[in-house]
């Protein structure tokens, strides 16, 4: 039977197995280049270039997440209340006090990140701050300390810089198409071959990248609703803090597709982003779950 502990150790074996497939697919696209180009190159290239990729994702990932979002580290002096609520339930749920950073943006919204516990960050919006009062704002902070707990950080974080990679990617076969990059005149017969095949790859290869994004955000999201009322035993204080989160339309001022699936809430605007292709399950799913209705 499947328990908190045993999804713990599956998000862990899902960060390695997502490192080592990327490796692997990226070490194929440099072998595709390479003979399109005609030129080997390319492949070595790729190959220091993934083995570097997937070591700045380990290492790195978070602070580029951080970055992208424009979020600050504060210290206590800085927001006491958010500060002691942290810190009291980061020993609730027996965690490091992680670095606490604020986000100067109107839509209420926050997420966590980092490699492991010991270096976690949590961030959260100047919105959320504004709009959520104390129980609320406990549930909030403890949904993004369970993601901590859960393990599941380093692969959402890695996520960011793999994905993004794969579609940087595409984009540089797709420009070089239109302008006129490729083989010589000398194969071009086994050339148009190839550059339907790298037209047909650069397009699933972005798809495929959102799709694994949104199947990791789904499912932690419900585990990370779960935990949080766990820790605070008060369910209700997130599931009203995801009501009024969800009824704000506003998007974040840096939203970004590649670190979507990071935050509580969906960045974009949560009445203008199909359920489909949302990185997020429905706020009226996880409300009712959290509720038991």
């Amino acid at each position: 039977m499947a328990t908190l502990y045993t999804q713990q150790s599956k998000n862990v074996s899902n960060t390695w197995l997502l490192m080592s497939m990327f490796f692997v697919v990226v070490i194929g696209i440099g072998f595709f280049f390479s003979q399109y180009y005609g030129n080997p190159n390319i492949l070595y290239f790729f190959v220091i270039f993934s083995v570097a990729m997937n070591i700045a994702s380990y290492w790195y990932s978070d602070k580029i997440a951080l970055a992208m979002n424009h979020a600050k580290e504060i210290k206590e002096q800085d927001n006491q209340e958010l500060w002691h609520i942290v810190e009291n339930l980061s020993i609730t749920a027996g965690l490091p006090m992680p670095r606490l950073c604020i986000m100067d943006d109107s839509s209420p919204n926050a997420f966590a990140t980092g490699r492991n516990k010991e270096h976690a960050v949590v961030a959260v919006t100047t919105g959320l701050l504004q709009i959520l009062d104390k129980n609320e704002l406990e549930g909030v902070i403890a949904h993004e300390l369970s993601h901590i707990g859960n393990k599941d950080i380093l692969l959402s974080t890695v996520v960011v810089v793999l994905a993004g990679f794969i579609s940087i990617l595409s984009q540089v076969f797709l420009r070089s198409m239109f302008w006129g990059g490729g083989r010589s005149r000398d194969n071009e017969n086994g050339g148009g071959i190839m550059m339907l095949v790298g037209i047909i790859l650069s397009i699933l290869a972005p798809i495929a990248a959102m799709l694994i994004q949104l199947a990791i955000s789904r499912k932690r999201e419900f585990l990370a609703d779960a935990s949080g009322a766990l820790l605070t035993r008060y369910p209700e204080g997130l599931a009203n803090a995801l009501i009024k989160i969800s009824k704000v339309s506003q998007p974040m001022k840096y939203a970004n597709q590649a670190t979507a699936h990071l935050f509580i809430s969906n960045p974009f605007g949560s009445k203008k982003v199909s359920n489909l292709f949302s990185t997020h399950p429905p706020v009226e799913l996880r409300v009712r779950a959290l509720l038991g209705k």
